[in-house]
């Protein structure tokens, strides 16, 4: 399990750099995936990284901290199909409107995140 932690780290990770590399990529991707499909597809990859926390917590350095994180995962991914495509369109747009040092900034989020996952599920070294 705590191999598929690491992946999902690895994961965010490739966003948050690739939001800071390249925001105009990460905001194309984004909208490609605002259909109800993808939302459907976005919300059980956030229910299925949730999980994938609550699983990993009782072994990991920050127990606490991931399995808050994994409870936040798949509540938001409970809501995501609520939330609609048009509304998801208008947070989207929201965002972009800020401009890419906002976009930056949190895939700088996402980053520092996901460094934080994978030390948290990491196995330990032994003295």
């Amino acid at each position: 399990m705590q191999l598929l932690a690491l992946f999902v780290a690895l994961l965010i990770s490739l966003v948050g750099l690739t939001g800071i590399v390249s925001p105009e990529t990460l905001a194309s991707l984004g909208r490609h995936a605002l259909t109800p499909v993808g939302l459907y597809v976005i919300a059980a990859v956030r229910i299925g990284i949730g999980i994938i926390l609550l699983l990993v917590a009782p072994v990991s350095r920050a127990p606490r901290t991931l399995r808050v994180f994994g409870i936040i995962a798949i509540i938001a991914g409970l809501a995501t199909p609520f939330v609609g495509v048009e509304t998801s369109r208008r947070v989207m747009d929201w965002w972009l409107a800020q401009g890419f040092v906002c976009v930056r900034l949190l895939a700088g989020i996402a980053l520092v995140l996901a460094g934080f996952l994978a030390y948290a599920v990491a196995p330990r070294r032994r003295a």
